[in-house]
């Protein structure tokens, strides 16, 4: 499991040897978010410390790939800032469809504050992506 852990599920069977309803569901979802989205956890750590972990968000690193996994606990609207991730990452995207996410300003009219000099903000779609926890893998620069 990710940065050395182990998930207990605490699910048993039932009297006559079958998961009721509510295990099965449970343990379906899980199923498919992790076709998509084992990258962030098998072979992952703890994000270094030169990477601060932006609010409601989980990081999880892959040292092999030098990869660094962001778990979007709450979705943002439409900006996503890394503080101080300028010039440490060239290229970022989800996993559960690969698509690209692009670096720009924040946009919109609801912006109140700016980005910092080294701060970097990853232009999201408005609408969050149909899995629970999103994540975007971040591939860093050399």
């Amino acid at each position: 499991m990710s940065k050395g852990g182990n998930v207990l599920l605490n699910v048993g069977p039932t009297a006559r040897g079958k998961f009721d309803a509510r295990a099965q569901k449970a343990l379906a979802g899980m199923g498919e978010w992790m076709e998509f989205n084992s990258r962030a956890i098998y072979g992952c750590t703890q994000a270094p410390d030169s990477f601060g972990r932006p609010d409601n968000s989980l990081l999880t690193y892959n040292p092999t790939t030098k990869r660094l996994y962001v778990h979007l606990l709450d979705y943002p609207l439409q900006n996503f800032t890394l503080p101080g991730y300028k010039g440490k990452i060239k290229y970022a995207q989800f996993l559960h469809d690969g698509s690209e996410i692009r670096f720009s300003a924040p946009s919109g009219h609801w912006i109140k504050n700016e980005v910092g000099a080294n701060d970097l903000n990853l232009s999201l779609p408005v609408i969050k992506p149909g899995v629970e926890i999103p994540v975007i893998e971040l591939i860093l620069a050399d």
